[in-house]
């Protein structure tokens, strides 16, 4: 299913694409212009809900996976064990599924923040070096007007983009949110199969204490999950709040001259 929806997509962006191409190429056939148009409009709604359909069976794939890793436990037990599958399943499902989320958020975040550090720093580099070039412009007899404010809106750009990199944490955030990432898959991984002592259930010869077992390892590894994701959610609006208070706070000039208004 989830790779017949992802075909779906590609067709649309196919039409899209070639739409878009009709109407670029062929601007002189008006016919041709309104069809196109009507397939590019109809291929971007049907690709925005086609992407819906497709995150719910990746979400609903990702349940199902979870609940068989949740199960993975019980083939570790003796065959004579029995347990309480309709609370001990759920609850190791539900965990895994909470710390999956985190998981998946963490590396949105992770991708992002890194994707914007990237693109900013080389933008910064491309428009730092080429502004030196473009001073050689005003010498050149250019008939394009435009030309001569080159040299002005590159350095401008440059800079806007620079103070963009150092006021926001972009490096620090992705470092963070890439830490987060491989702690939470190492607890999840250590929860599934049981290989530490904390979460490890299946060398206990009794049932009740085995059952008890599973019921505080269920509760530990949702207390290892908190312990990682709330720090780093601490972090984050500590970071927020003080890019906050920077933007209010009034720059040194327009503070003299408060002082100076005051005097």
């Amino acid at each position: 299913m989830l790779f017949f929806l992802k075909l779906i997509d590609y067709l649309l962006a196919a039409v899209a694409i070639a739409s878009f191409g009709i109407i670029y190429f062929d601007s002189s056939n008006q016919e041709h212009i309104i069809a196109a148009s009507v397939a590019l409009t109809l291929a971007i709604g049907l690709f925005i809900f086609n992407r819906q359909s497709v995150n719910s069976a990746k979400r609903k794939a990702e349940r199902n996976q979870l609940s068989k890793r949740a199960k993975l436990y019980t083939s570790l037990l003796s065959k004579d064990t029995q347990l309480d599958h309709n609370t001990v399943l759920p609850a190791r499902t539900k965990a895994l599924e909470y710390s999956q989320e985190l998981i998946d958020d963490y590396k949105s975040s992770r991708d992002l923040n890194r994707t914007l550090y990237y693109v900013l720093q080389i933008s910064t580099v491309i428009l730092s070096g080429v502004t030196p070039i473009l001073v050689l412009v005003d010498k050149l007899e250019a008939g394009q007007n435009w030309l001569k404010w080159l040299p002005v809106i590159c350095p401008a750009v440059a800079s806007i983009v620079a103070s963009v990199v150092t006021s926001f944490p972009f490096e620090k955030n992705w470092m963070a949110a890439n830490t987060a990432v491989e702690l939470l898959e190492s607890e999840q991984e250590k929860f599934i199969l049981g290989i530490t002592p904390a979460y490890r259930c299946y060398d206990i010869p009794e049932e009740d204490k085995q059952q008890q077992k599973i019921s505080q390892a269920v509760e530990l590894f949702i207390n290892q999950v908190n312990s990682i994701h709330l720090p780093q959610a601490q972090q984050q609006t500590d970071s927020d709040q003080v890019n906050k208070e920077r933007q209010d706070s009034p720059k040194p000039e327009e503070a003299t001259t408060e002082q100076r208004l005051v005097v």
